[in-house]
């Protein structure tokens, strides 16, 4: 599943976009990304779906942009740890598209209504109360779409001033590892293929770029764990353990990309995701 993909270029290059061109992704990409979908093999146990659908071209569905034809929701269990897989599980996918030459946006405020009615998932769930914007907040029965995200080509024509600046500078500055670090490991002490690892897990996207997450790095250097502080709360964002999961997906690719094996596992701790890697 992973091989023959260059994933640090494509990390380096991937952009949220915003604007896209009104046709469909051609029938052999397609082909390609559910091939990959039905051979991804994660590290862990999830419960994730990845789901392919069609969206109409107007502005209902995302309120920001016009969709595309073609889109893809991650739909899981709501409880934390089941949220940050979406999010690991997601941005594997969003990077493989990018290797294809397909834009994408993670998306999580899109509005209910209309994504049930061009992809029925709700089921029994239908006549509840439920969210206008994204799922909502807080564990529900159920599964939902945590995410989702257009899938096609980019539209430079007409974008707005705010996303020119936005694709120019804003959304790509990231902090540097030295700033992320939360305990006494020196950035210069690390082993390079951590430190390799670990490059890539800072350039992952995050909701608003806040880059919440944090690395811890054990003295034997054998044991990384990956979250964001005790106590967090985004401004605008419900799931930060979303980004928290992407964050981690980098990081898992930056030791694949580096041949080192690891044990992977998660947990909830103190109100947040920790995704730790054993070496």
């Amino acid at each position: 599943m992973l091989k023959n993909i260059d994933w640090e270029n494509t990390i380096n290059s991937r952009r949220s976009i915003r604007s896209f061109e009104m046709r469909p992704v051609e029938e052999e990409k397609m082909h390609m990304l559910q091939s990959f979908i039905g051979g991804m093999k994660m590290p862990f146990r999830h419960n994730v779906t990845i789901r392919m659908f069609k969206a109409n071209p107007n502005k209902k569905l995302y309120t920001a942009f016009s969709s595309p034809p073609d889109n893809v929701a991650f739909i899981t269990t709501t409880d934390n740890c089941s949220i940050a897989t979406a999010g690991f599980i997601g941005e594997i996918l969003i990077l493989y598209a990018t290797s294809l030459g397909l834009s994408t946006c993670w998306y999580g405020h899109y509005l209910l209504t209309e994504l049930e009615r061009v992809m029925p998932h709700l089921g029994a769930y239908t006549e509840l109360e439920n969210a206008k914007w994204g799922y909502g907040k807080g564990e529900v029965e159920g599964e939902r779409a945590i995410c989702i995200t257009p899938l096609g080509y980019w539209k430079q024509e007409g974008v707005r001033l705010i996303d020119r600046m936005q694709t120019s500078f804003f959304s790509h500055k990231r902090k540097q590892i030295s700033e992320l670090m939360e305990n006494d490991i020196k950035e210069e002490n690390l082993p390079p293929e951590i430190l390799y690892a670990l490059d890539l897990a800072r350039k992952a996207p995050s909701a608003a770029n806040r880059q919440h997450w944090r690395f811890t790095v054990s003295s034997d250097f054998k044991t990384i764990s990956i979250a964001m502080p005790v106590g967090y709360k985004h401004i605008k964002w419900e799931h930060p353990n979303v980004d928290i999961g992407i964050c981690a997906s980098h990081f898992w690719l930056g030791l694949k990309i580096k041949n080192i094996d690891c044990k992977v596992s998660l947990r909830e701790e103190q109100g947040r995701v920790v995704w730790i890697f054993e070496i």
